[in-house]
């Protein structure tokens, strides 16, 4: 059975983690308060929002299945070995709870507030769409065969292509308006904190065990670290260098 072999390491995994998901789940509520005090979600773009929703709930599938279900942990050390951690802790269930809460939140206040001219492209709502109905087929598949890794891998891969997208729909907005007002940079600087404590937890599980498999046997959570991190620096830029606000 999995185990981990330096007691230090494995409280500072646990620190890390919840490092993670308070900077992450924290970083949803900067929005949310401007979004408030502005009675106006005019700046958000609302593409990736709905994206957004569509990554978290497919995360919190993944998460939640991997975390809590016997037969999936069973399919994982099939797979990548008995003595395998499961790479997904309780923070990342906690997480993503979380993140779906707050996003169908800001989806709320989007149906509430003033939206100017702003509305859903037709290419998210396709893009959702399409996601959705693949994940469909994942499960038909899947039934059959009682293959719930792969399924539960599905929806991984779905995540991973919608944290890929989801932040070029505002990045474009931004570059179109010459201006990040609307949008919070409180956001962006916990989500950058978020991914780089979220890697780390990665990066002490893999020196614990001596194997690279919490990183390949994980790619979803690899990628939300590295692609949010990448997007996230884009941002700072668009923010403090192309777009400063003007006083």
């Amino acid at each position: 059975m999995a185990s981990w072999n330096s007691d230090r390491l494995e409280v500072l995994y646990e620190v890390l983690g919840w490092a993670a998901f308070v900077s992450w789940s924290v970083s949803f509520y900067p929005q949310v308060i401007l979004n408030f005090r502005r009675k106006s979600v005019v700046g958000l773009n609302f593409d990736f929002v709905v994206l957004n929703l569509t990554k978290h709930s497919s995360y919190l599938i993944y998460n939640a299945s991997l975390f809590f279900s016997p037969v999936v942990q069973n399919q994982y050390r099939e797979k990548f070995g008995s003595k395998e951690l499961i790479p997904v802790a309780a923070n990342d269930v906690a997480f993503s709870a979380h993140a779906v809460l707050l996003t169908a939140f800001t989806l709320f206040q989007i149906a509430l507030y003033d939206r100017g001219d702003q509305k859903f492209s037709k290419i998210a709502i396709a893009i959702v769409s399409v996601a959705w109905l693949g994940a469909a087929v994942c499960v038909f598949i899947a039934v059959p065969s009682h293959s719930w890794l792969w399924l539960v891998s599905c929806f991984n891969l779905i995540q991973v292509f919608m944290t890929v997208i989801k932040y070029i729909p505002q990045a474009v907005l931004n570059f179109y308006r010459k201006s990040t007002v609307g949008f919070s940079i409180g956001n962006i600087l916990l989500d950058f904190t978020g991914g780089a404590a979220n890697y780390a937890q990665m990066a002490v599980q893999s020196v614990d065990q001596n194997s690279w498999v919490n990183f390949y046997g994980n790619i979803g959570k690899l990628m939300i670290s590295l692609v949010s991190m990448f997007f996230d620096v884009l941002f700072m830029i668009q923010h403090y260098v192309l777009y400063p606000r003007k006083k």
